[in-house]
């Protein structure tokens, strides 16, 4: 049946499914699924009790995470939960369908063996990440960008799909995604690997894998052995707790919880780590250098390139590198002057944008910071214009530059922050690059 292999491990609406009553009556009759409220009034203790709504979905309990208004759905007044609404609406009236029966197995088969191979450090890496799961600590690959994090990915799960595990890498965005999607389906064609993101296709039962921005666990239950949370400093997800809640939720009670990251902080709940501070092929991390771009804002407001940068740009063009210009806000990018391709966090055509420079269909795109991790592109140049702005952070700053020399063809390449004043944030991203490569 289509619909058990739809809710098999899931939390779903309803509602999404009301022309399959009938269906949906046997399956709860079977006990595969339990219904619950999308939104519930509950008890919370801080230091007393406090009556809260909590949903059901994200699991929200804040309380400028609800609203209510008059529902079209119900016909009556609904709190509805603000939180999650980009998932599709959950309120008062919504009903969920929470999966409790057992869990189809991993898929019986001879794994490949994998054909990269790994330096000395990455099989160092691997094997200490095994080790931890074994044990069940929860454990930290701490590598720098360009370390080869996915390959030694790949010879972990490797392992656990081995023994029967069921594995899922979740990333804080989109474009980190889609560009480990297509590379976990040519390292495992024996397995079924499954994106979740906004706007992908539906998917139909678990698979062996399954690769998610962490929005989208909100939507499973109790289902994973071992989830891998890939740049898991990455914004939403290093500041918002029902994300982190929704990983745990999503795994089994016996699973663990492993992080990846270049640019780890504090909040992390790791028991034990593992650093990689050097590059899979031996050289050393690119060094930004800073170059003064006095004015730089008022000569983009009247639609002018300061010129140092236009020369930065016609030497890339000349040379034919392909490069990323990283910029403050979306006003810069949409008003930046010129037909310069360019993607933010907003923009219908990010993954085409991307591919286009991959395949030199483009020489150079402008972008927001939605690009500073999870893309790789070879022999690319990286400029930062206004580096010293409050949203380029430290660790913004390393991922950027981690963009640069990460193929063992071309281990260089120039990383350039542009600045009108030197930041504290710039000075420490710089210090810690040099420090990686002491």
């Amino acid at each position: 049946m289509n619909l058990v292999k739809e809710l098999e491990g899931k939390l779903l609406e309803r509602q999404r499914l009301v022309s399959r009553e009938d269906e949906i009556n046997h399956v709860l009759a079977d006990g595969l699924v339990i219904e619950v409220n999308g939104i519930e009034e509950v008890d919370l203790y801080y230091g007393w009790k406090q009556k809260r709504w909590k949903c059901n979905r994200c699991l929200a309990t804040q309380p400028h995470q609800f609203s209510a208004h008059h529902c079209l759905r119900c016909g009556k007044w609904c709190t509805y939960c603000r939180h999650c609404i980009q998932m599709g609406k959950i309120a008062t009236c919504t009903k969920l369908l929470k999966w409790v029966g057992e869990l189809s197995k991993v898929s019986h088969f001879t794994l490949s063996p994998l054909e990269t191979a790994l330096s000395s450090a990455q099989r160092q890496a691997a094997d200490e990440w095994i080790e931890n799961y074994r044990i069940g600590n929860q454990h930290l690959i701490h590598a720098v960008c360009g370390a080869g994090k996915t390959e030694i990915m790949f010879q972990v799960i490797h392992h656990m799909l081995s023994q029967g595990l069921r594995v899922c890498v979740a990333a804080p965005r989109t474009d980190v995604v889609l560009e480990l999607y297509p590379r976990f389906c040519t390292a495992f064609p024996q397995v079924t690997v499954q994106a979740f993101y906004g706007g992908a296709e539906k998917s139909i039962g678990l698979a062996d894998i399954t690769i998610a921005t962490t929005h989208q666990l909100y939507r499973f239950t109790k289902v994973f052995d071992h989830i891998i949370v890939d740049e898991a400093d990455a914004f939403p997800y290093s500041i918002d707790d029902t994300l982190i809640q929704a990983v745990i939720t999503s795994k089994k009670d016996n699973g663990c919880i492993h992080f990846v990251s270049a640019t780890p902080n504090k909040r992390l709940p790791y028991d034990s780590e593992t650093v990689l501070s050097k590059r899979f092929h031996g050289q050393p991390l690119p060094v930004p250098r800073f170059e003064k771009l006095i004015g730089y804002e008022k000569q983009l407001k009247k639609h002018r390139i300061p010129k140092k940068l236009q020369r930065w740009m016609t030497t890339c063009d000349q040379r034919n590198l392909p490069y990323l210009i990283f910029l403050p806000t979306i006003r810069q990018i949409e008003d930046f002057p010129g037909n310069m391709p360019r993607v933010h966090a907003e923009h219908p055509m990010r993954k085409e944008r991307v591919i286009q420079l991959r395949n030199k269909e483009i020489q150079g795109l402008l972008t927001s910071t939605i690009l500073e991790r999870g893309i790789t592109i070879e022999n690319l140049q990286v400029a930062v214009v206004g580096a010293e702005k409050p949203i380029f952070t430290s660790q913004a700053l390393i991922q950027i530059a981690g963009r640069v020399g990460r193929s063992s063809k071309f281990p260089a390449g120039d990383i350039v922050f542009f600045h009108h004043g030197i930041s504290d944030a710039m000075v420490r991203a710089k210090q810690t690059i040099e420090g990686h490569n002491r």
